[in-house]
């Protein structure tokens, strides 16, 4: 099964459940090198539909000051873009099964080789790529060697976007559209936008893809109502917090998770 697959898959058993795909967020090496592959099991276990993996980077720009925090403590450990493909590779071989979605942007991607990316991440077991950094129309390069590799390349729509951007940008998105639920960088909200809703509705009628909302979902209430209006719910600095403020992250990470997935199966569509 290819990674489209596995992705379009992953959104399609949620949706024969009559629910929204959970999509945890989580730094890779963060807050522990050798800790990685333990949370991402307990992420998994706990009940995530797909994982977002994030590849640390010195600037990363669409992250608020939670994930920056994790990039940097991740990036002083020696994690790097080969280390986040062994990650995956290792979590693979443990008959983790879970989509894979890598989060990172395009410097490191550029240094390491597009092509040789590509080849190396399906190898090792990832199902796509969110490259925050990356406009569409620079991607011709990474667009070509997904699609050869039968690999996801999503892209963000931002609520600020035109009529005309959003049908552009979701034209190219394979997988899923990943919708960004408010302006600035990620980080815990308090409340969700008064416009989701509309937003969603008005990107659900231009793309077929499954659309996946994220930024600013910081807890079950939260996950509930986004997942009563989109196919996924994407959850990041929260999870992050709680991983970083906890004397045992692995078992905090699956019981947070676990909680998100309880705010999933509360907004089950009959």
């Amino acid at each position: 099964m290819t990674g489209l697959e596995r992705i379009s898959q992953a959104f399609a058993l949620a949706r024969a459940a009559g629910r929204a795909a959970l999509m945890p967020y989580y730094t890779l090496g963060y807050p522990e090198r050798g800790l990685a592959p333990a949370l991402v099991t307990a992420i998994a276990q706990a009940g995530a539909d797909l994982i977002e993996l994030g590849v640390p980077f010195s600037d990363p720009l669409a992250d608020g000051p939670t994930i920056q925090r994790s990039t940097q403590v991740a990036l002083e450990q020696g994690i790097t873009l080969p280390r986040c493909l062994e990650i995956v590779r290792g979590l693979r071989r443990q008959g983790i099964t879970t989509p894979f979605l890598m989060m990172g942007y395009i410097n490191p991607i550029l240094s390491y080789g597009v092509a040789r990316f590509v080849r190396d991440a399906a190898a090792a077991g990832a199902d796509g790529f969110i490259v925050p950094d990356l406009p569409p129309q620079e991607a011709g390069e990474l667009e070509t060697a997904c699609r050869a590799a039968s690999l996801a390349l999503v892209y963000l729509v931002p609520p600020t976007a035109s009529p005309r951007r959003i049908a552009e940008i979701a034209a190219r998105s394979s997988g899923f559209v990943y919708l960004v639920s408010l302006t600035g960088v990620t980080g815990a909200r308090q409340a969700l936008p008064p416009d989701l809703a509309e937003f969603i509705q008005h990107v659900r009628g231009l793309t077929q893809l499954p659309l996946a909302v994220g930024f600013g979902i910081s807890n079950p209430e939260q996950v509930r109502a986004v997942a009563q209006l989109a196919d996924g719910v994407i959850v990041g600095s929260a999870l992050m917090d709680v991983i970083g403020k906890a004397d045992d992250p692995v078992r905090a990470a699956g019981d947070f998770v676990g909680a998100l997935r309880v705010g999933i199966l509360a907004a089950v569509r009959a």
